[in-house]
């Protein structure tokens, strides 16, 4: 499901799936993306925190065309403990292997995968990042 800012609207509360992964999607020739995954993020709870939210950054093939601070972004990723994806939406090897990793993130955080939870997958993510 996708939504372009939280809250959620309250009238279908008892019609939504759980949610089990947020992608909060950053457009990096926008500040205004940046700034609407910033807003949004005050209304995600606390424990969602906790391995089941991820940063995906697009455009990162056109760094002449950046608007966004990278800096801006690692510490979003920093802040709330979640990993941070980069994306070119424009090349399908790409697009298709942040997808697949995506859904594997996603079954993960929805306890499809045996022995690995949302909160150690977030860990395990955070020590390849720091290599």
């Amino acid at each position: 499901h996708l939504t372009t800012s939280l809250p959620l609207p309250s009238e279908r509360d008892h019609l939504r799936p759980r949610i089990d992964m947020i992608v909060f999607m950053i457009d990096i020739k926008s500040k205004c993306s940046l700034k609407n995954v910033e807003a949004s993020l005050a209304h995600v709870d606390a424990s969602f925190f906790l391995g089941k939210v991820c940063f995906l950054v697009t455009g990162v093939g056109r760094v002449n065309y950046c608007s966004v601070d990278m800096n801006a972004i690692w510490k979003l990723g920093e802040a709330y403990c979640s990993p941070v994806l980069f994306c070119e939406l424009e090349l399908e090897g790409v697009r298709v292997a942040t997808a697949q990793r995506l859904l594997r993130m996603l079954q993960i955080c929805a306890g499809h995968i045996p022995g690995v939870s949302a909160l150690s997958f977030g860990t395990l993510m955070r020590s390849s990042a720091d290599d």
